[in-house]
């Protein structure tokens, strides 16, 4: 490890210097080398005096982790190491030093940040699962990022490892854990298909604060990030200001009035901080992530006939209607099919534990995609 790394570590242990401090201080200067060399030339009196007294302290410190990371193949990357995240690097709050172990490449071409509530839904997880199956099958090279919580973040992770796509998570404490401890198998196959990322050092625990301090990474970190259930507050609303914040484009997937899992997603609709998030599809023709060949060849119709292709002819014809839609009640279904209410409503039944449509509230059936 170099030493210019080896410093910029140093500097984030310097007692008496916080965080934010230290970023703009590298800002300043442009080289960690440069200021824990040259302490006294520090213009700040008071920042000159806590690098003076604590410059040791922090390169022990720094050497102690730079050795921990080696052991466990972890990589330290700082601002001026051309593997650091462009994305983050462009932030006004980019981390001096972030530790990071696994397989995916931190500058994709393509990556999609997923979050929301920790006490999702049965329909948030479902949500997870199809959207990660829709980008598998429309985006293969996206990785998706989300912060390993309970609820939508591990759902998105694993939605996204079921889809075969890489998928990083980005933690709030050091690497020498993993919180919350149910999900360790979930973040050791990361490893082999995404990756961990933090900017904390070994030894970090899993604190409240630190959690919403995370948040912006995770905004910063990708293109796009969708939102797909959330409170009026929490973690979720806070990563999708800080990626509105910084041009990032946000979507959220709208819910029932009244429900509130989806009072946090419908405000961002309303405060026009969010796009109403419709489908993988569209979103990804949205960004131009789709090809014009890609999209001259996609279409609803060929894409259902792929995932169903033992459809009988009633089914069939269910399947074409609500392709159509994000969902559609029995009642109207039975009108366009021509069909009796009870009949459909067996066949439905039918087709549910087959996994080709789900029910969802008032009525309402919507595809398994």
């Amino acid at each position: 490890m170099n030493q210019e790394t080896v410093n910029s570590m140093a500097l984030t242990f310097v007692k008496g210097i916080s965080r934010r401090v230290a970023q703009e201080l590298y800002r300043h200067v442009g080289c960690a080398t440069d200021i824990m060399d040259h302490a006294a030339e520090v213009g700040n009196s008071k920042l000159a005096t806590a690098l003076a007294e604590n410059r040791d302290v922090a390169l022990k410190r720094a050497e102690e982790e730079a050795r921990f990371c080696e052991d466990h193949r972890i990589r330290c990357l700082t601002p001026a190491d051309p593997d650091y995240p462009d994305r983050l690097r462009n932030s006004h709050d980019a981390p001096l030093v972030i530790y990071y172990r696994g397989t995916a490449s931190l500058q994709s071409l393509h990556m999609v940040s997923i979050v929301g509530t920790r006490r999702c839904t049965e329909y948030g997880k479902d949500l997870c699962h199809r959207i990660t199956a829709d980008l598998g099958r429309l985006c293969p090279d996206t990785v998706v990022v989300s912060g390993l919580a309970y609820g939508i973040d591990i759902h998105a992770h694993r939605g996204a490892l079921e889809a075969g796509l890489s998928t990083i998570a980005v933690l709030a404490h050091g690497m020498d854990q993993i919180y919350p401890n149910s999900h360790r198998n979930d973040a050791q196959r990361m490893l082999a298909q995404g990756g961990l990322l933090s900017e904390y050092p070994s030894g970090t625990k899993p604190l409240a604060p630190l959690f919403l301090e995370r948040n912006r990474i995770i905004a910063a970190l990708s293109d796009a990030t969708i939102v797909v259930e959330s409170a009026r507050k929490g973690g979720a609303v806070v990563t999708a200001g800080l990626a509105f914040d910084c041009d990032r484009q946000v979507y959220a997937c709208p819910g029932r009035l009244g429900d509130e899992h989806s009072e946090g997603c419908n405000r961002l609709i309303r405060q026009q901080k969010a796009v109403l998030f419709s489908s993988a599809e569209d979103m990804l023709d949205d960004l131009k992530w789709l090809s014009e060949t890609r999209r001259k060849t996609l279409n609803r119709q060929g894409v259902q006939t792929e995932l169903f292709p033992n459809l009988t002819d009633e089914e069939r014809a269910v399947v074409d209607i609500l392709g159509e839609s994000e969902g559609m009640q029995v009642n109207e279904l039975a009108m366009r099919l021509g069909q009796p209410v009870q009949q459909l409503s067996a066949l439905l039944f039918e087709m549910e534990m087959k996994g080709y449509v789900a029910p969802v509230a008032g009525g309402v059936y919507r595809l398994r995609r």
